[in-house]
């Protein structure tokens, strides 16, 4: 049977390697879109990147709700789930730390300047994620 994780397990989880997260936002129609999205964290808050023109930037400045899931595809499974309000930032110094911090994590050390300087510029949008609710569950394939 699944074990439910506490709030520190659901943190060590999602930084304890570089899962991508799995992003859900809603569409002005009302239909989902989901996409994988590299992320970091900043104190309770997640933060990520997008180019402001990207479906997700826009379903998100139409409504800021948000889902994302991060799970571990291996068994006996796991996931977390976390559900939350984007704000946006257009600040270059501000995006070109965290876009360089987020590469660092997924990409290594060695290419974290490039890709932070790739992603600081004019058009990409730092997003806070401001969490409402988080939840995990580990030993999903357990008995």
């Amino acid at each position: 049977m699944a074990k439910k994780m506490s709030r520190a397990e659901c943190w060590e989880f999602l930084l304890s390697r570089p899962r991508p997260a799995k992003l859900a936002t809603v569409r002005p129609d009302g239909r989902p879109h989901v996409v994988p999205i590299w992320f970091e964290r900043d104190g309770e808050q997640l933060v990520f990147t997008t180019w402001h023109a990207s479906v997700k930037a826009r379903n998100l400045s139409h409504d800021p709700r948000l889902s994302l899931c991060v799970d571990d595809e291996a068994p006996p499974f796991a996931y977390v789930k976390l559900d939350g309000l984007a704000d946006f930032s257009d600040n270059l110094d501000e995006l070109r730390h965290w876009a360089t911090r987020i590469a660092a994590r997924y990409m290594g050390a060695a290419q974290a300047e490039a890709y932070g300087n790739r992603n600081a510029v004019a058009g990409e949008l730092l997003v806070r994620v401001s969490l409402t609710d988080i939840m995990g569950e580990d030993d999903v394939a357990g008995w």
